[in-house]
């Protein structure tokens, strides 16, 4: 029968912690992508033509998008306000899958679907031990 010793549980740990830091930073780099091509149309000569699905004007609901999937993903990327940095993330995902492509298929809700549930699992699980968060809470002291 196997042993579940400290050296097994601390060994799971740092298996799961690494994990979510690699999980982290590629989902936080891959829509920082997305991110980073709507700052480029906001900056861009062009009249911006982008979604108001709040009714607050195309450029105001882009400044939103740009500030959760450029500012929330780079906090996000770091461990820094991690489940604070996800709620953006997750309310610009439900409003890209249930207002902006809510008359598309499926498979043009496939990918922001994805983006959603994996922040709303950064925001259940926060940043992990590789984080910044984690460094600030390992600095505070525990009063009981």
């Amino acid at each position: 029968m196997a042993s579940y010793g400290s050296s097994s549980t601390a060994n799971s740990t740092i298996v799961y912690d690494t994990a979510l830091l690699l999980v982290r930073i590629t989902v936080s780099c891959l829509i920082m992508s997305h991110g980073l091509q709507k700052l480029t149309m906001l900056l861009g000569p062009d009249e911006v033509q982008f979604p108001d699905p709040l009714g607050i004007g195309p450029v105001p609901s882009l400044i939103l998008a740009i500030f959760a999937e450029v500012v929330c993903s780079f906090l996000i990327i770091l461990g820094f306000a991690t489940k604070l940095s996800c709620i953006p993330l997750i309310v610009t995902m439900l409003i890209i899958v249930f207002n902006v492509h809510s008359a598309d298929p499926f498979e043009a809700k496939e990918l922001p679907i994805m983006y959603l549930l994996l922040f709303i699992v950064f925001f259940v699980t926060g940043a992990g031990k590789f984080s910044v968060d984690y460094l600030i809470k390992k600095k505070k002291p525990v009063n009981y």
